[in-house]
């Protein structure tokens, strides 16, 4: 198939990808790498009266580790990926990306598009809230941070208002004492994930667990925390027994939907599977520390 009609315009600078997004509405939609909002358009499920491409602000490209790490929007996800900065800063955003479909589409999604895409099976959404990252947007009312824990509404759908462009993403650099794991399981590899989960932990020399983050994701309808299971390991020596538990405490606590490729049941005990062998990735010396 092939999309509807539609407006395309290039935007020079972002004052203008801003007017045009203030001006057209609900009825524009950024161009970003097109990774999913293309073949949503060819299926006629997105049908944007205009299409504002983003593709030619270098401003919104790049890396910077200063005292957080930032990424640019447009910053592509295997650039991300492959970034030294990225992978001494936050190593669980490279660690993830590797599980985002294939090289070829990553070489052209970018960083801030599957955030803005919010899809509740996407890996770096999930990523971005174990961390503790935030986003900042920029609209006809200026400039505003939203933390990721703010950020993820419901299916498919941001705290970002119609006519705000997401500039930049905000990671916290990776602390002495920060350890992190991911596991996810899916249908067939590069498939989008049945259930995952990111984790951020802090664990002293004796290995206990000082404060932890545990992301889940293909779950419900965004990426969610569970501080339930968080606050069970505070405090607690990061073994197998602590693991298991903080995977039954997520078990009981999530309510996923059934759907053609897998039960609320499946989904739960896998759940549970993908935060025990997250958290023992962290513990161990096998976790992206």
């Amino acid at each position: 198939m092939k999309p509807a009609p539609f407006k395309y315009i290039a935007a020079e600078s972002l004052d203008e990808a801003i007017e045009v997004l203030r001006e057209y509405g609900d009825e524009a939609k950024v161009l970003a790498g097109g990774q999913s909002l293309v073949p949503l358009m060819n299926l006629r499920l997105a049908v944007p009266g205009v299409l504002v491409d983003l593709n030619r602000l270098a401003e919104l490209q790049g890396i910077a580790a200063n005292g957080m790490l930032e990424i640019g929007a447009m910053t592509r996800q295997i650039a991300v990926e492959r970034s030294p900065d990225v992978e001494v800063g936050a190593p669980l955003v490279a660690q993830a990306l590797r599980y985002v479909a294939f090289p070829g589409v990553r070489s052209r999604g970018t960083i801030g598009g599957t955030l803005a895409h919010a899809d509740p099976a996407a890996e770096t959404p999930a990523v971005l809230l174990a961390l503790g990252g935030e986003v900042v947007a920029r609209g006809p009312s200026g400039v505003r941070t939203i933390p990721a824990d703010e950020l993820f509404v419901t299916y498919f759908t941001t705290a970002l208002a119609p006519d705000e462009v997401l500039t930049h993403v905000r990671i916290p650099r990776r602390g002495d004492a920060q350890r992190f794991g991911f596991e996810e399981v899916a249908r067939k590899q590069r498939d989008f994930a049945l259930a995952g989960a990111a984790v951020a932990v802090e664990v002293d020399a004796e290995g206990i667990c000082g404060s932890a983050r545990i992301a889940l994701f293909g779950v419900a309808d965004r990426p969610v925390r569970s501080t339930a299971a968080e606050e069970a390991l505070a405090g607690r020596r990061l073994d197998d027994g602590a693991a298991t538990e903080a995977g039954a405490i997520v078990q009981a606590g999530l309510e996923p939907k059934s759907d053609s490729h897998a039960s609320a049941a499946y989904r739960k005990d896998v759940a549970a599977v993908v935060v025990r062998r997250a958290l023992l990735q962290a513990a161990s010396e096998g976790g992206a520390r």
